[in-house]
């Protein structure tokens, strides 16, 4: 089955990126995400709902029902209660089936969209999921002139848009767990390829999924399930999503928590929750500057958290005098740098962090060893034994930086007063033109992780003393040993090659000398 499926996927992953391709045109590929992506999350929701009100009635009965060919005025009495259960409500007219089939013939499609768009949004004015609807279609913008500079132009590409992402194959023999896979799976591709080709932005937005795995399964690590999930930087929600992937659809009891400082990235991260079947009261994600501003004071400390916070940005550090005073960073005594926000997010994260909860942290590898502010925050973090694990990964893996990231695992309930440092630089394939890390190479760190041993070359715990010794240095290389990959050498034998060759370039030069004097004899 799984063959059959890997099969499925990747014929997927082909129409999808052949019909992006098609589309694009003239708009830049990173920008035209939010149309693909839009257009792919409005088909979900409209099919999603479909399928549910049809699940509805058929269990009160009604056999032959289908929300979707109602009328209007006649679907109008089950709105209230729809929305208190999915979050928004979608007229029949409205649906994206019914809206495709009409648009070769809407002179006005752009027009209609934009209505519809609001009209979904709208629906959830009021409610208790205003705020996880309200906005999702903002950069889905139909006025755009960059879908075209008339009217005819956009709705032209509007109608390609509306038929390539109708035709994709994702919901056959009707709506169900497996689609919902197909739509979640269509979302991460498409993530993943705008941001492969997107640049150093790319990486802002998606965290490769091997990569958001690994994290996800050293933070549930002997765990089956666990009170609920939290990223402080989530992007695009890939890192909060594989824990479904990792554990479970249920096993998060309490549903997935993020902030996210970007505005469209905060929308396209409430798109994944949706595309991945998370009802909205399943997830909280904020908008703004989680250092200065961070949401969910009030919530209870999280049992696992996953981040890939963005490299060395600036934040405000000692520049602003309320922070120093702020309990999430006042007990280190010191502020991280302010051209360097990297140990702030530690920081932030550990505070947010339940006592029985691993954290598991995407770092520039400059965290590991600098000096400043930096060393004292990592005094603080190895004196407390916060630190429970530290792994080096390979180079090349993160779209927008070629450079060697690394792990910092945090736990505030530990056995033991040492640090767990593991060399997983060599543990990759190079796929395209980046590094993976495979099943197996994933594997071999997670059983490090949970076995706490030495490892000739890949893994050693070291007490923490031995660290404070060091000056507080976490840098994997400074604990694990390297392989010594240089062959022994014959002198005798490298002398005498050595020989040869000088000897062989005496006689190629007297020999060209010759050909040299000859020559010239002849011009002569």
């Amino acid at each position: 089955m799984s063959g059959s499926r890997d099969v499925e996927r990747a014929e997927l992953h082909r129409t999808i990126w052949r019909l992006a391709n098609e589309l694009r045109g003239s708009i830049d590929g990173w920008d035209f995400k939010s149309y693909v992506l839009g257009m792919l999350f409005y088909r979900f929701i409209s099919e999603n709902l479909v399928a549910y009100l049809n699940e509805q009635e058929r269990k009160a009965g009604a056999t032959d029902f289908d929300y979707a060919q109602l009328s209007d005025a006649d679907a109008e009495f089950g709105r209230v209660e729809t929305v208190r259960e999915k979050g928004f409500y979608i007229l029949p007219s409205n649906l994206f089936a019914n809206v495709r089939k009409r648009a070769r013939k809407d002179e006005n499609l752009n027009v209609t969209l934009s209505k519809i768009f609001a009209d979904i949004e709208g629906s959830a004015n009021g409610t208790e999921s205003e705020q996880d609807i309200n906005g999702l279609f903002a950069d889905l913008d139909v006025n755009s002139p960059r879908l075209g500079q008339t009217v005819a132009k956009r709705n032209e590409k509007l109608v390609k848009l509306l038929e390539a992402i109708g035709d994709m194959p994702l919901t056959s023999g009707g709506f169900s767990n497996k689609s919902i896979d197909l739509f979640g799976d269509a979302y991460e591709y498409l993530m993943q390829m705008y941001a492969s080709t997107a640049g150093k932005s790319g990486g802002e937005y998606y965290t490769p999924q091997e990569v958001s795995e690994l994290l996800a399964r050293i933070t549930v690590a002997g765990k089956s399930e666990v009170n609920k999930v939290y990223d402080p930087a989530c992007g695009s929600g890939s890192l909060l999503l594989s824990f479904s992937k990792v554990l479970g659809h249920d096993k998060v009891r309490q549903g997935f928590f993020g902030q996210e400082i970007n505005l469209t990235t905060y929308n396209l991260c409430r798109i994944n929750m949706f595309l991945h079947d998370v009802n909205y009261e399943k997830f909280d994600i904020a908008l703004g500057d989680t250092l200065i501003d961070p949401a969910h004071w009030d919530d209870e400390p999280f049992e696992a958290i996953v981040s890939n916070p963005p490299y060395s940005v600036k934040w405000d550090g000692d520049a602003n005098p309320l922070l120093i005073n702020d309990p999430r960073f006042a007990p280190a005594g010191v502020l991280a740098p302010k051209s360097k926000a990297d140990l702030a997010f530690t920081m932030h994260i550990l505070h947010w962090l339940a006592v029985n909860g691993t954290a598991a942290i995407v770092e520039f590898p400059g965290v590991l060893y600098r000096g400043g502010a930096e060393q004292k925050i990592r005094q603080y973090l190895i004196d407390n034994n916060y630190v429970d694990a530290v792994i080096q990964l390979p180079p090349d893996l993160f779209f927008g930086t070629p450079i060697a990231t690394c792990i910092i695992v945090l736990k505030k309930s530990k056995s033991d007063n040492a640090t767990l440092f593991i060399d997983a630089s060599a543990e990759f394939v190079r796929i395209g033109n980046k590094n993976t890390l495979a099943p197996a190479h994933r594997q071999r760190i997670m059983d490090a992780f949970t076995a706490r041993t030495d490892i000739d070359h890949f893994a050693r715990l070291v007490d923490n003393d031995a660290i404070a010794e060091n000056g507080y240095n976490i840098a994997v290389t400074s604990y694990v040993e390297q392989v010594d990959n240089r062959e022994d050498v014959d002198i005798t034998a490298l002398n005498a090659d050595i020989a040869g060759i000088v000897a062989r370039q005496s006689q190629l030069r007297k020999e060209i000398d010759a050909i040299v004097a000859e020559l010239e004899g002849e011009v002569a």
